[in-house]
C-alpha cells in the first residue's frame, strides 16, 4: 500500500540512489519495506489450511440442476421478484451519515433500519410479488459494506471513484488475507423474514465482483484472493440458510468485466473466476434456491461458463438490448432458470404493462416458460419510489395476465 507519504519516501530513496548517498541498496529497501508489511499484516494461518485442503466436493452442489428443483420452494408460474435494493433515499443516507458521527447508537440505528425493512415488506406484500427483499437500506455500496466487515480491507476518506452517471464509490483496497469474523447480512434478513410468509432473499455480492471492484493484492495471486472471499461467504451462505432463508442470491455482475484483454487467457481466468463462486455457493443445501444477477455484457461467448457457475435462477440486464442479450443466452443453451429483465430502472419513465407484457412474451418465445422469472433490469437503489411502486405494480400485473394466457393456450 503505497501512498502520498510511501511515495515521497520512495522518491527520496531513488533521489539519494542517483547521488550515491544511499547506504542501503535497492534490494535491502524492498526487503525492509516488505518485512514492515508483514509485521502489520501477518498471513491468517486458518485461512491458509482452509485453502490447502479444498477438495472437489467443496466446489459443487450435492445434487445437480435437475435432481434439487423438486425439493424447492414452490412458486408460480412467471415469479416475480426484485435485484435486491431499494431506493436510497435521503431518509437513508443520513441515518447512516448520523450513525457515523455517532448521533445515534447502533441500537438506534438498527430499530431505524428495521422500520425501513418492515415498510418495505408490507410494500411488497401488497404489490403482490412472489420473493421478496428487505431492501438494503443498511448498505452503502455492494462492495464496500462487506469489505467493510471482513479483515484484510482497507478503505480511504475520500478516494471516490465515479461508477456511472453521478454515482461514485470508494473500492476497497485489499492488503491481507481475507476473514469473515461474524455473519454480515443474517440479522437483516431474520428481521425481514419474521414479518412475512413469503420467501425474502438473502443478499451477498460475488467473491469475483469482489475482487473486480477493490484494489487487488499485489503479493498473492487474484485466483488466491478470490477463494478467500468465497470463503468468507460460503461461512455466510450456510448461516443464511441455518437462519431460514429459503433463496440466496450471489450477485456477480463483474464476472466478465474481469475477462483479459487477450482471449487467449479467458479460460484460465474463467476457469477459477467460476470456481470462486461455486465455493461460495456449494455448501447450499439442494432445497436452496440460489439465484445470482448480473449487469449487462457479451454472455454468448462465455455461456458455458456462466451456466458452469450452477446458479438456480440468473437475472440479467436486458431490456436495453433489444432481447439480444436474452437471445445469446437461449442461443447458447443455457438450461437454468433467467430472469431477463423486463424494464429499464436507469430510466425515471415507468413502463406500462403493456411494454412489461412485451418484454414477456418476447421471453415466452425464447425460452420454455417454466424458466422465466420476471424482474427488473437490476436493482432499484438509483430510483425514487414515486417511480419504484407503479413499475412494479405494472410488472406484477403483467405476470398475472401473462399466467393467464399461458394457462388458456395449454388448455
Amino acid at each position: 500500500m503505497s501512498f502520498a507519504q510511501q511515495k515521497l519516501q520512495e522518491v527520496v530513496f531513488l533521489a539519494r540512489t542517483i547521488k550515491g548517498d544511499n547506504t542501503r541498496t535497492e534490494q535491502e529497501f524492498i526487503e525492509s519495506t516488505w518485512s514492515t508489511f508483514e509485521e502489520f499484516s501477518p498471513a491468517n494461518q486458518s485461512v491458509q489450511e482452509r485453502l490447502k485442503t479444498l477438495k472437489i466436493d467443496d466446489f459443487q452442489r450435492s445434487l445437480s440442476y435437475g435432481l434439487r428443483l423438486d425439493s424447492q420452494i414452490s412458486l408460480p408460474l412467471f415469479s416475480t421478484t426484485t435485484i435486491g435494493s431499494f431506493p436510497q433515499t435521503s431518509e437513508v443516507r443520513q441515518l447512516r451519515v448520523r450513525y457515523k458521527r455517532g448521533e445515534l447508537n447502533q441500537s438506534e440505528y438498527e430499530a431505524a433500519i428495521d422500520a425501513q425493512i418492515a415498510e418495505s415488506i408490507k410494500l411488497q406484500e401488497e404489490l403482490g410479488l412472489d420473493v421478496l427483499v428487505h431492501g438494503e437500506f443498511e448498505r452503502t455500496d455492494m462492495v464496500e459494506f462487506f469489505g467493510q466487515q471482513l479483515s484484510g480491507f482497507a478503505f480511504t476518506e475520500n478516494g471516490w471513484v465515479q461508477s456511472y452517471g453521478s454515482r461514485y464509490v470508494r473500492p476497497p483496497i485489499i492488503y491481507g488475507d481475507v476473514v469473515r469474523s461474524e455473519p454480515m447480512t443474517v440479522r437483516e434478513f431474520q428481521v425481514a423474514q419474521s414479518l412475512t410468509e413469503k420467501p425474502v432473499k438473502g443478499m451477498l455480492t460475488a467473491p469475483v465482483t469482489i475482487l473486480n471492484w477493490s484494489y487487488p493484492r499485489i503479493d498473492v495471486s487474484r485466483s488466491e484472493q478470490a477463494f478467500q472471499i468465497a470463503l468468507a461467504l460460503r461461512d455466510e451462505v450456510a448461516d443464511l440458510e441455518a437462519a431460514g432463508a429459503k433463496v440466496i442470491q450471489v450477485d456477480e455482475p463483474a464476472l466478465r468485466e474481469g475477462l483479459p484483454l487477450k482471449p487467449q487467457r479467458w479460460s484460465e481466468y474463467l476457469s477459477w473466476a467460476v470456481d470462486a463462486f461455486r465455493l461460495a455457493t456449494a455448501v447450499a443445501q439442494p432445497q436452496t434456491q440460489i439465484h445470482t444477477h448480473m449487469c449487462y455484457c457479451e454472455f454468448g461467448d462465455i455461456i458455458k461458463d456462466i451456466e458452469r457457475l450452477d446458479a438456480d435462477v440468473i437475472s440479467i440486464e436486458n431490456s436495453r438490448s433489444n432481447n439480444q442479450t436474452l437471445r445469446e443466452i437461449t442461443e447458447g443453451g443455457y438450461s437454468h432458470q433467467v430472469g431477463n429483465g423486463v424494464y429499464d430502472i436507469h430510466s425515471p419513465v415507468v413502463p406500462t404493462t403493456e411494454q412489461i407484457l412485451q418484454q414477456l412474451r418476447t421471453g415466452v418465445a425464447n425460452l420454455p416458460a417454466k424458466q422465466i422469472w420476471v424482474n427488473p433490469d437490476c436493482g432499484l437503489k438509483t430510483r425514487g419510489w414515486e417511480e419504484v411502486i407503479p413499475s412494479i405494480k405494472n410488472m406484477v400485473e403483467a405476470a398475472k395476465i401473462l399466467r393467464e394466457e399461458v394457462n388458456t393456450t395449454v388448455k
